[in-house]
């Protein structure tokens, strides 16, 4: 029987930023870490690899949860600096052939105009290979920076993101397929009848329409979601094409992916339209023991620098975890932050927390690469589907090289990714299976 493929992506977590500048295999030119060379290493190295995309997550200020002040996410480079990711993805795309390059733009940072604009103009100069990770904000930092008191309430974030993604879909759609004509001797550029307004008012939003662009190659760019509550859950089934989460057993996927399909059919869509990827963090190296050692040494770095953890956890949820005794079981808190995350911390202690967030707790990918893509094989097998998201957010030349030339071709070896590109746009490849 054949297997079934899964597809292969990267979340670029702390977006476009300073990445491995701690570490032994940093390079020669940390101070240059705004330029695009790292970035665009790893973009071909997935392009030669086949990935279906690349995430450049991203915030747009310095955080200061932890101990109030902004010192420790300064100290690390956690978090911030960041430069805008819709500037990175030209340099990417011209590095690569069919890579898919996703941006994150927030829905209570751009109006609906403005970012569908963007993102169609990004895909036209791409050819069709560009997607939007639909956030809606969660940090009151942010919001204080474009002149808000704080993000709105959690639930109503999502409300806000349903109607700002309808009509940022109903903009791209705007020009019919056919509308260019570009007829010479008439002369018609584009058919009036064939271009429409939007006329959208709304309770949050109002623009008349449409876009000063044709439709792009691939008309609805790929929408990315990670939304993680109940809530979140419910708008990513209406609107993504693929839902990032994280992987924290077999049991837990296998829920989360029939939950994601379950909530995709109540909103009227083909499950198999909407593709599940799970994060992983895989350590491969040319031993088990040498993979295992390098485990072991993260999970020493982050006990030396446990406030890392704890400011990235602040960060996530408003919370100021520097006021919790490290040893004591949190107690019931809320949060208008990241809640799925919250909910998953409350009973257990701020160290356990820290700890796991720094060393990537879950399911362990340590190992050669043949130990590495077996289990990957096998959790997919259990799963269902659909496929993993590499991150790291510390990455170097040599990781790029561990995964993309060492595990991802003993996986194209056993048959379960792909080995070439099947289609020009990136919609297509990610729905090819």
């Amino acid at each position: 029987m054949a297997k079934r493929l899964f597809h292969l992506s990267w979340f670029l977590s702390q977006g476009y930023g300073p990445k491995g500048w701690r570490g032994d295999w940093a390079g020669s030119d940390i101070d240059r870490w705004m330029m695009p060379d790292l970035f665009v290493d790893l973009a071909r190295a997935m392009d030669r690899a086949c990935f279906d995309y690349v995430i450049i997550e991203d915030s747009s200020m310095v955080p200061y949860t932890f101990k109030g002040t902004h010192d420790t996410y300064l100290k690390y480079a956690a978090s911030t600096p960041k430069l805008d990711p819709a500037v990175l993805v030209p340099y990417l795309a011209q590095a690569t052939k069919h890579l898919g390059i996703i941006p994150t733009l927030s829905v209570t940072e751009y109006p609906p105009f403005l970012l569908a604009r963007l993102v169609n103009s990004l895909d036209h100069v791409t050819e069709g290979r560009v997607g939007w990770n639909c956030v809606t904000g969660s940090n009151d930092g942010a919001a204080e920076n474009y002149g808000r008191d704080g993000q709105p309430p959690h639930d109503e974030r999502y409300d806000l993101a349903d109607e700002f993604a309808g009509l940022v879909t109903r903009l791209w759609d705007a020009w019919e397929p056919d509308a260019v004509v570009l007829d010479r001797e008439t002369p018609l550029f584009a058919d009036g009848a064939k271009v429409h307004p939007v006329y959208h008012e709304g309770r949050y939003f109002k623009c008349r329409g449409p876009l000063n662009a044709p439709r792009s190659p691939q008309g609805r760019p790929v929408i990315c979601q990670a939304g993680g509550s109940p809530r979140g859950q419910r708008f990513a089934a209406t609107w993504a094409d693929t839902i990032i989460t994280d992987a924290s057993s077999v049991e837990a996927m296998k829920q989360y992916r029939t939950q994601v399909r379950a909530n995709a059919v109540a909103a009227g869509r083909d499950p198999d339209s909407v593709k599940v990827l799970f994060l992983a963090y895989p350590l491969v190296d040319t031993t088990m023991d040498a993979a295992r050692e390098r485990r072991r040494l993260m999970q020493q770095d982050a006990a030396r620098h446990l406030d890392l953890a704890l400011s990235s956890m602040s960060r996530l949820t408003n919370i100021d975890f520097a006021k919790f005794d490290l040893d004591e079981p949190l107690p019931p808190l809320t949060t208008n932050g990241h809640q799925s995350l919250l909910a998953k911390w409350i009973g257990r202690t701020p160290r356990e927390v820290a700890m796991g967030q720094a060393v990537k707790l879950g399911i362990d990918f340590s190992g050669t690469p043949g130990h590495v893509a077996g289990m990957m094989q096998e959790v997919m097998e259990e799963v269902g589907g659909d496929g993993f998201l590499f991150f790291n957010a510390t990455f170097d030349r040599r990781y790029v090289m561990e995964v993309c030339d060492g595990l991802v071709p003993e996986l194209q070896r056993r048959g379960v990714v792909r080995k070439a590109y099947a289609h020009k746009h990136f919609k297509d490849n990610l729905l090819a299976f």
